[in-house]
């Protein structure tokens, strides 16, 4: 495809996105699914430039604002293109009448592209909040938050994520699994928290190394690693992974109970439980029942799990704000429930699984958000209502000489700035006694 081509595709991207309630990724897969003559490199260049648009959203709008340009998802590219350091003749010979190229500019989109030449997406006139995208919606809140850090926090979220793989121990040893990606001339380095985590170096195409089709790595960032590592579970244990959808840290859990004892996956979607099936049986996992709680059998059979558990995993759903430099389009868009609807239905997820962990067991709730009313505060708020509960510090359950503890607080919260992983938060909760 001619790069005028590829930019049209990329325009007709953002220009479905505009007032959908379908989430970025799932558009651009609608998209390419019903143009499949579009071939792998095209796409990736096709994809690439709607994510680089979104997520200069905020400062894309203050420079169409200052020159006075109507803002749309095909000014925007424009602006998006001059601003990364394409000239006016790069632009204009990729904006023409032809077929399937975006059609040439306008008189205003000419004065534009003139006024943009040489300039820096980023200025330092524009407000704190525009240079690091920050959304209004959450500025209080990641002030309150950040502090004097809130610029360099949010700044780190701006680049687009690394690859993160887990190694499935159960199939292979970390070691082994390097030399078996390199094969496939992919190379990794040991991530720094996460035992069995690897980072790639760039972005290599996962599908088609031996490595993943055998089911030796999973793609999972390693803050998500952690959460199943902190877990603290053990060969022969009882688990219950409350909301484990796809089964990512299902896994996980699983690789460090060897495969021995049971870990029962439980979610309120049936299809999202199905996924994870599939992943168990190619990471040769045996040790899962999957248990999904639309069935009424399934939630009397949960009733019954009173004090039963070892571990208890509530991988809660929420706003999802600690993933925005994965899926920058959170920041402007709300797809699902609103932030209160969460956090009731967060608070309510830890009313019902709080009897369901032994005496001397763990209870473990994380969620990738940013937000301290998602976690510290409803995990202040659940320890109100069961003082039977209390919480362990992160440096005291860390397991030692494995790698380093990444915090040196009682609560595990990750940052892109601080750990290079997702926005993730971690209260790990020991049940020291009966309720009376």
């Amino acid at each position: 495809m001619r790069d005028g081509a590829r930019i049209q595709s990329s325009i007709e991207i953002l220009e479905r996105m505009q007032g959908s309630k379908i989430p970025m990724d799932n558009n651009i897969r609608d998209y390419l699914h019903h143009k499949r003559y579009i071939g792998s490199k095209d796409r990736k260049a096709i994809v690439e430039l709607p994510y680089n648009v979104v997520r200069s959203h905020a400062r894309l709008g203050w420079w169409l604002n200052k020159i006075g340009l109507r803002d749309s998802p095909r000014t925007r590219v424009i602006a998006y293109l001059m601003l990364s350091g394409l000239s006016q003749h790069d632009v204009k010979i990729r904006f023409v009448d032809d077929k399937y190229c975006p059609g040439a500019l306008s008189e205003d989109e000419l004065n534009a592209i003139q006024a943009l030449e040489g300039q820096a997406l980023t200025q330092e006139e524009m407000p704190a909040s525009v240079r690091c995208e920050c959304p209004d919606w959450a500025k209080e809140k990641l002030e309150a938050l950040y502090s004097d850090e809130f610029e360099a926090q949010l700044n780190a979220m701006l680049d687009p994520a690394p690859l993160d793989l887990r190694v499935n121990t159960i199939k292979i040893d970390v070691e082994q699994a390097q030399n078996s990606l390199k094969k496939d001339e992919v190379e990794t380095v040991r991530t720094p928290y996460s035992p069995y985590g690897l980072r790639t170096i760039g972005k290599p195409y996962m599908s088609a190394t031996k490595a993943f089709h055998k089911g030796f790595v999973e793609i999972q960032d390693e803050g998500s690693q952690l959460i199943s590592y902190v877990c603290g579970v053990k060969p022969g244990m009882r688990v219950l992974d409350y909301c484990a959808g796809g089964g990512g840290k299902t896994l996980g859990l699983a690789a460090q109970m060897e495969g021995k004892g049971i870990i029962f996956a439980t979610d309120n979607d049936s299809r999202r439980l199905e996924k994870g099936r599939r992943r168990y049986k190619k990471a040769d996992v045996h040790n899962i029942e999957v248990r999904s709680l639309e069935d009424e059998k399934n939630r009397k059979w949960l009733r019954r799990q009173k004090d039963a558990m070892d571990v208890v995993l509530v991988d809660a759903p929420c706003s999802s704000s600690g993933t925005w430099r994965r899926n920058p389009d959170l920041r402007w868009n709300q797809y699902g429930p609103s932030l209160e609807e969460i956090k009731t239905s967060q608070a309510e997820i830890l009313e019902r699984v709080a009897d369901k962990v032994k005496v001397g067991g763990r209870l473990v709730y994380a969620t990738c958000s940013l937000f301290a009313e998602e976690n510290e505060e409803q995990i202040a708020l659940f320890l109100e209502n069961h003082p039977e509960y209390k919480v362990l510090s992160m440096p005291d359950i860390w397991p030692k000489d494995v790698t380093p503890c990444p915090v040196e607080t009682d609560y595990l919260r990750l940052t892109p700035k601080d750990h290079q992983t997702d926005g993730f938060f971690t209260a790990v909760l020991l049940r020291q006694k009966q309720t009376s």
